[in-house]
């Protein structure tokens, strides 16, 4: 479950703005900014396929003046003193190593001291080589690789293509330049960060390179036959991962014919280098706008909202608690909905109270009146006892007193239910303890000044029950004390014990006295025929044993009746109660 705080309507509504519309401003913003980097990166490409072509043309520059060079140095040109003056001019050109003619037959017959020293073996085997093969084929001009060998560093071969008056074939005229010099320049501010050049020969190979590791392509993956590639793709601008797994993009352009090729190479932009092209107009920008947005629909709902209900809450609150003097008049400062809302519980407080006061008025008089129903029952059933006490001291058949006599108790029994009901602080219920104690008392005082004293001790549990529940209750209780006066106190007096046990769901009530013991008489009474029909009105039966001490006991045990919360706190639990008298 969320938090609190992350279910108001504050951070609602400012999720709301930012889902439905500032997110749709963001998701624009992004989609320009992509679109912006596709640009870009179009424009990279561009720029790295014209400085591949500037760097082509720079160095085709340098291997075209090197042909008009050879093109100056015909045989004819070269008639006395051939060696010396090419040795000459590669002295004063810069970045040339040598200078060479060649014969039909593949011959040298005239070269710089650079070459005729140590000839290297692309010169002694040129008959073979290819690249002689094609100009004696019929191309004018041809470039070629030459390898590098010991003291010597690897170069271009430019030759050129000598022919006779007649257009017959007549050798070669060579000139080597150390790669060294062709060396791209890759200082050009046009070029992306990160950029690296290189020659290659037709079918791809590199013949120098500012870094080779740019070059140098994945497993798997290889610049041989990039120029037929690019051909096919109608584009000289590729993609590909160098060895250390990093993706590039690569640009070329041919430098002369189909022999060498000026290559590229520059970082490829990243999935997310639209962000580090223009942060602040691409992503920052949007994002602070969103965010501003979002901590203003949260301020603003603060304001105008959330402490309005807020304090209207801790209203309701008060009237939770049954406080409806309190009134919402700050909210009249609010907006009108929230106005309308404080006006309802100003009126609800308001309904409450006149109601709660009719309600209380009410109560107080049906209270008031079933107390007095409550006196006058009691008081009616007084005067019926009176009656029978009158007419008990009118007869002269004993029998006949101690019928009367009996009932005049059961009587008085029921009328002191009715003045525990009145005398209660709640109509509806009674606690079994106080009028167990309050019975007991008055049967044992009824009987005081006719002969032994009697002394009594009530040991209860509290049990604050129905009033419909204690008149069986009290009926059994006047029988079994009525039995013990009879049989075990008469003529002698003696202990009279109450107890009564709340034990879960069964109760007990026993009545002990210290008399002679259970008789025939007592088993098979009037009393205890009633105390037995007592007894199974509250789900329940009667017993008579002896007592451990001597005399009996007369114990009913029955289901515990439902108990309800009482009006005083300390009548809950088993607190017990005891009284003697």
């Amino acid at each position: 479950m969320a938090p609190p705080k992350f279910q108001g309507i504050r951070f609602r509504l400012g999720l709301a703005l930012a889902t439905f519309a500032l997110l749709p401003i963001l998701a624009l913003a992004l989609f320009q900014a992509q679109a912006q980097f596709r640009t870009q990166d179009l424009e990279r490409r561009q720029d790295l396929q014209q400085a591949a072509e500037r760097t082509a043309a720079n160095v085709k520059a340098r291997l075209d003046s090197t042909t008009v060079l050879l093109q100056a140095l015909r045989p004819e040109a070269l008639e006395l003193y051939c060696e010396p003056r090419l040795t000459a001019l590669v002295d004063r050109i810069e970045d040339l190593e040598g200078l060479a003619r060649l014969s039909p037959t593949g011959q040298t017959t005239c070269a710089s001291d650079s070459l005729n020293e140590s000839p290297p073996s692309w010169l002694v085997q040129a008959r073979a080589s290819p690249w002689f093969q094609r100009l004696r084929a019929g191309e004018d001009t041809v470039l070629a690789r030459a390898p590098a060998q010991p003291g010597r560093p690897p170069g271009l071969i430019v030759a050129i293509r000598l022919e006779r008056p007649l257009g017959a074939f007549d050798g070669v005229m060579v000139a080597v330049i150390p790669l060294s010099s062709l060396q791209p320049d890759v200082n050009d501010r046009a070029l992306p960060e990160g950029s690296q050049a290189a020659l290659t020969d037709g079918d791809g190979r590199i013949l120098t390179a500012t870094d080779m590791s740019a070059f140098t392509l994945s497993e798997g993956q290889t610049l041989i036959g990039w120029v037929d590639r690019a051909r096919e793709d109608a584009s000289a601008i590729f993609e590909a991962d160098d060895a250390q797994g990093r993706r590039r993009v690569y640009a070329g352009s041919a430098l002369a014919g189909r022999d060498v090729y000026a290559l590229l190479s520059a970082p490829a932009p990243g999935l997310l280098s639209w962000a580090r092209l223009n942060p602040v107009g691409a992503l920052l920008a949007p994002l602070m706008a969103w965010l501003f947005a979002f901590a203003a629909v949260m301020w603003v709902s603060e304001r105008i909202v959330v402490r309005w209900l807020a304090y209207l809450e801790r209203v309701a609150a008060i009237y939770a608690r049954g406080r409806f003097t309190v009134r919402p008049v700050q909210a009249m400062n609010a907006p009108s909905e929230i106005r309308v809302l404080a006006r309802t519980l100003d009126e609800l407080a308001e309904t409450i109270t006149v109601r709660d006061k009719a309600l209380n008025a009410s109560i107080a008089e049906k209270d008031a009146l079933m107390r007095e129903i409550h006196h006058r029952v009691k008081n009616n059933l007084q005067i019926i006892s009176s009656l029978l006490s009158m007419q008990q001291r009118a007869l002269t058949d004993p029998q006949a007193k101690v019928a009367v006599s009996d009932t005049r108790q059961r009587i008085s029994a029921l009328a002191l239910i009715y003045r525990t009901l009145y005398q209660s602080a709640d109509l509806r219920y009674a606690d079994a303890r106080i009028f167990l104690t309050d019975l007991v008392g008055q049967l044992v005082s009824s009987e005081a000044g006719r002969g032994p004293v009697v002394t009594s001790s009530v040991e209860a549990d509290s049990l604050v029950v129905d009033p419909d529940k204690l008149a069986p209750l009290a009926l059994w209780l006047v029988e079994a004390v009525t039995n013990a006066q009879k049989h075990a106190f008469a003529g002698r007096g003696g202990d009279l014990k109450v107890r009564f046990k709340v034990l879960g769901d069964k109760s007990v009530l026993e009545v002990e006295d210290d008399g002679p013991g259970v008789s025939e008489t007592q088993r098979a009474g009037v009393g205890r025929t009633l105390m037995g029909a007592f007894a199974k009105q509250l789900r329940g039966e009667a017993e008579l044993v002896p007592s451990p001490t001597g005399g009996a006991i007369a114990r009913m045990t029955f289901a515990t009746p439902e108990a309800v919360t009482p009006t005083d706190p300390a009548d809950l639990g088993t607190r017990q109660g005891t009284r003697r008298s």
